[in-house]
Parts: structure tokens; C-alpha cells; sequence
């Protein structure tokens, strides 16, 4: 039996709204909007797009980004129960983000998943406008300009001995759900997987996921 796996996006997954459409709509110039829909009709690539974006914001902002997050970022109902529940069966639970350090692990500090289990860009505050990095950019494999590549992280675990279960939600998890074993979609994710005649599980907070894999009896052993 395949050992499961869990990979969990975490903006518009994980939390409740997507944090770059967020803090983009809070402190970027208008000009914005277009590189998104760009992103979105994949006309740019979503490093290109991610990139772009966070360069119209100026690093000063950083502190007054993380408020405004801390103030209106909300955690998708049962996050802590599905944490609680693979660690009790011995699933490894991996976050791969297309978000950014600066956000991410400050938001996941109260939940228990260790750091390097935790996959996402990084921010250089060092310049005058916010510079993205890109610690887990595409493999050989990969041409899409992903940013945080989830396929190439899901790659390195051997699919012969591991179940990879993909949660997502957004275009950035897109790559990834082709190369799951189990998929579970909302919002973009799920029309595109219907689209792409992708196999998936649909659900809305992280208890029907749960459930799901409970009624599967996955359990590793």
C-alpha cells in the first residue's frame, strides 16, 4: 500500500481569500488588475505575473501589509482538525504556497507544521519596491514559470511508494493536480479539473476532507 501524502495550497485553501489578491487590492496601483487577468489566462507566466506585482508595492509597506492581514485573513473551518488528524496517522502534511515567506509562515506559526515543511517565494525588502525570490522555481521537467513549482516539489516524493494528495484551489495548483493520485478542488481549481476531465473531490472546508479520507480508512501504517 502506497504511503499518503498530503501537498495543501495555502492561499484561497488554507485561508478562507487569496492574500496576494488581498494585499494587492489594499496597497497596488490599479495597474494590477490587468497583470492578474494576465496570470489568470496564462498569457504571463504566474512567476512573471507574481513578480510584476509585488514590484508595485514598496518595501516600506511591509509591516502595514502584515497587519492588514492579520486584521482580515480568515483560516478555512476545520485547517486545525485535518493537521490534528494526519499527524495522528502518521501522514506527512506538506504546504506548498505560491505566496510569499513573509506572510506565510507568520500565519501558520500557531498551527503545527514545521518549517521545512512549509514550501513558498520568498520577499527581499532590501530595495525600494519588493523583490520576489524563488527558492523552489521549476525542474527540468517543468517549463511553466511556476514560481513555486508545486509539480517539481510533488516530483521529488517517489510516486510508486507514495499516495500524493493534492488540496487546492487556484490556478498555481493546476500542474500539480495532474500528477495527484487524489485531488481535492474549489473555485478555479474545480472548473478547471471539470474542464480537463480531471478527477477530483469537491469541498468547502477542510472537515469534508477529512471525512473523506476517513471513510477511505487512509491510514498510514
Amino acid at each position: 500500500m502506497k504511503k499518503p501524502i498530503i501537498f495543501c495550497d495555502f492561499d484561497g485553501t488554507i485561508t478562507e481569500s487569496d492574500n496576494i489578491i488581498a494585499l494587492m487590492k489594499q496597497f497596488a496601483p490599479p495597474e494590477w488588475e490587468e497583470i492578474k487577468d494576465q496570470i489568470l489566462n496564462q498569457t504571463i507566466t504566474i512567476q512573471e505575473g507574481v513578480g510584476k506585482l509585488f514590484s508595485y508595492i514598496p518595501s516600506s509597506k511591509k509591516q502595514d501589509m502584515l497587519e492588514f492581514l492579520r486584521e482580515n485573513a480568515h483560516y478555512r473551518e476545520g485547517f486545525a482538525s485535518l493537521l490534528t488528524y494526519a499527524n495522528d496517522n502518521d501522514i506527512p502534511f506538506y504546504v506548498v504556497s505560491g505566496g510569499i515567506d513573509f506572510f506565510v509562515y507568520p500565519m501558520l506559526a500557531e498551527f503545527d507544521v514545521p518549517l521545512e515543511q512549509i514550501y513558498c517565494n520568498k520577499a527581499d525588502f532590501s530595495g525600494e519596491k519588493i523583490l520576489i525570490k524563488w527558492p523552489y522555481s521549476c525542474d527540468t521537467h517543468c517549463t511553466n514559470g511556476c514560481g513555486c513549482c508545486k509539480p517539481s516539489i510533488i516530483r521529488s516524493f517517489d510516486e510508486t511508494l507514495h499516495e500524493r494528495i493534492v488540496i487546492g484551489d487556484s490556478i498555481t495548483d493546476l500542474e500539480a493536480a495532474k500528477l495527484a493520485d487524489l485531488v481535492f478542488a474549489r473555485g478555479y481549481l474545480k472548473e478547471k479539473c471539470e474542464e480537463l476531465n480531471i478527477t477530483y473531490q469537491p469541498f468547502e472546508d477542510f472537515h469534508q476532507i477529512m471525512n473523506y479520507l476517513e471513510g477511505r480508512k487512509l491510514v498510514c501504517r
